[in-house]
C-alpha cells in the first residue's frame, strides 16, 4: 500500500509538471479551444453505468456531424481509477480526450490541473440546469474543470416473493431494516445467501449506516482536515455494518460491490442496495434475468428517524483531458453527453440527469419514486481536494474489509483516521 502512495503522489506531481509547462502566457494552465476539425476521439467510460444505447447514439451521431473524424468508447473499471487516470492524463501521447471521473474524485483532478477549464462552455453545456452541487465540486477559483454526467442515489431492491415466503413488512426505520435483513438470511439456508447483500469492500454503501448514526468519514480542521471514523457515532454506524455483515450478509469480505447481478441471478440475494440502473441490467435478456427480475420491489434504505437514510449521491463528471490536441472535437463531444437525447437514454436506464429539467424523464412509478426519495437526504463524501488520494489508496475498501472479516473496529477506525488525515493533508 505504502508503494500505490509513492506512486500516486509521484503521478499526480509529473502531472501538475507537464500541465503547468503547457500554460500560455496568461498562466492559464490548459488550452480553451482549438484542434483538428478530423481526429480519431477517445472517450473514456467507467463501468456497465453508461447503457449500450448510450454509447450507441454518441458514436453514430458524433461521427455522423463529424465527417473524417471517428470516436471510440474505451470501458475502465472503477478499481484502480484513478492512478490510471494519473497516468493517461499526464501525457499528450496517451490522453483519452474525454473521461468520466467519479463526482467524488473530480476535486482532485481539477486541483491538479488535469482537465481543461470549460467556464465558457458552460451556458452552451446547461448552465444553471446543470447540477448545482456537482458543478461545485468542480470549480476551482471561479473557474470549471468539469461537468456533472449523472447522479444516482442508491436505493434498496427486494424480492418480493421472498419477503412474502418469510412474512415480513417493508422496514420503515433502520432498526426495522437490519432485523429484516437478518431474519430474510435466516429464512434461507444456504451459506452464501445474503437477506442483505453486502460485499465486505463496500464502503459506498457502508457510508449510509456511518452517516445515519451521525459519524463521518473526516472533517475540515482549520487549514487542514482530519480522519473522524473513531468518534462515537461513527464507531456506531460501523458496528452496525459489521453486524449486517456478520448476520445478514453472504458476499465474500474481501469483494466489492461490481457485480451484483451474477449472485441476484443466481437466486442468492434477498435484499440490495444499489443504484436505479441495475434494473436494466436485470432484465437484460442476454445478461440478467428478466423472470427473476418480475420479483423486484424497490424502496428508499430508512435511517433512525424513519426518514429516507443519507445515502452516498453518487454520479459522475465529464471532463476534457487538458493534454488533449483535440481541445474543440472534446467540447462537442461533451456537448452532446448533455444533449436532450443523451441524457434521455440515461434516464430510461434509472440515471438521475445532469440536467434538473430534465428528471421528469426518470417517470413517475416506484422505481423513480424511490430514486427521488434516496436522493432527498443524500450526501457526498468531505469536499476535500484530496479525497481522490483516498479513494485511490483503498483506505477505505481495506477499513470496511477488515470490519467484516471480524475485526475490532475502534482500533481499525483508529488507525484509518491515521491514514486519512495524511492523504488529505
Amino acid at each position: 500500500m505504502r508503494n500505490k502512495k509513492i506512486l500516486a503522489i509521484a503521478a499526480v506531481t509529473a502531472l501538475l509538471g507537464v500541465t503547468s509547462a503547457c500554460g500560455s502566457d496568461d498562466d492559464d494552465s490548459s488550452p480553451t479551444s482549438g484542434g483538428p476539425d478530423q481526429a480519431d476521439m477517445v472517450v473514456w467510460l467507467n463501468g456497465a453505468d453508461t447503457p449500450q444505447a448510450a454509447r450507441d447514439w454518441l458514436k453514430e451521431t458524433f461521427e455522423e456531424e463529424h465527417p473524417g473524424s471517428t470516436l471510440t468508447i474505451e470501458e475502465q473499471e472503477w478499481d484502480g481509477l484513478v492512478e490510471r487516470l494519473t497516468t493517461a492524463l499526464s501525457s499528450e501521447d496517451q490522453t483519452p480526450d474525454v473521461v468520466e471521473v467519479g463526482n467524488t474524485q473530480a476535486p482532485t483532478f481539477t486541483t491538479a490541473g488535469a482537465f481543461s477549464d470549460l467556464t465558457e462552455d458552460l451556458d452552451e453545456f446547461g448552465g444553471d440546469d446543470l447540477l448545482p452541487g456537482f458543478v461545485e465540486g468542480a470549480t476551482i477559483d471561479g473557474k470549471t474543470y468539469a461537468v456533472p454526467y449523472y447522479a444516482g442515489s442508491t436505493y434498496v431492491f427486494y424480492r418480493k416473493d421472498l419477503f412474502d415466503k418469510a412474512g415480513l413488512q417493508v422496514p420503515t426505520t433502520m432498526d426495522e431494516f437490519v432485523s429484516t435483513a437478518i431474519a430474510l438470511k435466516a429464512a434461507n439456508d444456504e451459506p452464501d445467501f445474503s437477506g442483505y447483500w453486502l460485499p465486505g469492500q463496500d464502503w459506498r454503501d457502508g457510508a449510509a449506516f456511518l452517516w445515519d448514526a451521525g459519524g463521518d468519514f473526516a472533517t475540515a480542521d482549520g487549514d487542514g482536515w482530519r480522519g473522524t471514523l473513531a468518534s462515537p457515532e461513527s464507531i456506531e454506524g460501523l458496528t452496525t455494518f459489521q453486524t449486517l455483515f456478520e448476520e445478514a450478509s453472504g458476499a465474500p469480505a474481501d469483494a466489492n460491490e461490481a457485480d451484483p447481478v451474477t449472485p441476484f441471478c443466481a437466486g442468492k440475494i434477498g435484499m440490495m442496495s444499489r443504484p436505479g440502473w441495475v434494473m436494466g441490467l436485470l432484465t437484460d435478456p442476454e445478461a440478467g434475468c428478466p423472470d427473476l427480475a418480475k420479483q423486484v420491489g424497490v424502496f428508499a434504505l430508512p435511517g433512525s428517524d424513519g426518514e429516507p437514510a443519507p445515502v452516498l449521491l453518487g454520479g459522475s463528471d465529464i471532463a476534457v483531458a487538458a493534454q488533449t490536441p483535440n481541445q474543440d472535437l472534446a467540447r462537442d463531444i461533451v456537448a452532446l453527453m448533455l444533449s436532450d437525447e443523451y441524457q434521455g437514454i440515461l434516464a430510461e436506464n434509472g440515471l438521475t440527469p445532469a440536467r434538473t429539467s430534465l428528471q421528469s424523464l426518470l417517470g413517475d412509478d416506484e422505481f423513480a419514486q424511490a430514486t427521488i426519495e434516496a436522493a432527498s437526504n443524500a450526501k457526498l463524501t468531505p469536499a476535500a481536494a484530496n479525497w481522490a488520494t483516498v479513494e485511490g489508496t483503498r483506505i477505505l475498501e481495506d477499513l470496511f474489509s477488515q470490519i467484516a472479516q471480524g475485526g475490532d473496529v475502534e482500533d481499525l477506525a483508529s488507525e484509518a483516521d491515521d491514514r486519512i488525515t495524511e492523504e488529505l493533508n
